[in-house]
């Protein structure tokens, strides 16, 4: 049943992962653009050098929120990177029978000889 569970979590994550590429590709463009602007907005010396690239800054910021879909994306990336994570975990318990080594040689080494 955990697997079932993992499965549907995974192909439901991967359908908004691939169904929002494009707004993630937006937002990295325009954040790298934005990151640019802002650069040469602390190197510009004139004053209508920082008025436009504060305008032009500004319609970028505007461009990069209406990518704001993209941090689905990448929550869903997150919750694939966990599937992933956990498909192959098994859960071991550690069960303490006895505080002498020698009572369970035989069982510890079959377990060794199995890995």
């Amino acid at each position: 049943m955990k697997k079932f569970g993992l499965l549907l979590a995974g192909g439901i994550a991967a359908i908004i992962l691939l169904s929002t590429i494009g707004p993630m590709v937006g937002l990295l463009v325009s954040l790298v653009v934005l990151y640019f602007i802002f650069k040469q907005f602390l190197k510009a010396e004139s004053t209508g050098g920082k008025i436009g690239l504060g305008i032009i800054g500004f319609i970028v910021l505007m461009a990069s929120i209406h990518n704001a879909p993209a941090i689905i994306g990448v929550a869903a990336a997150y919750v694939l990177y966990l599937v992933y994570k956990n498909w192959n975990k098994n859960k071991r318990t550690a069960v303490k029978e006895d505080a002498d080594p020698f009572v369970n040689f035989e069982k510890q080494w079959n377990d060794l000889k199995n890995y």
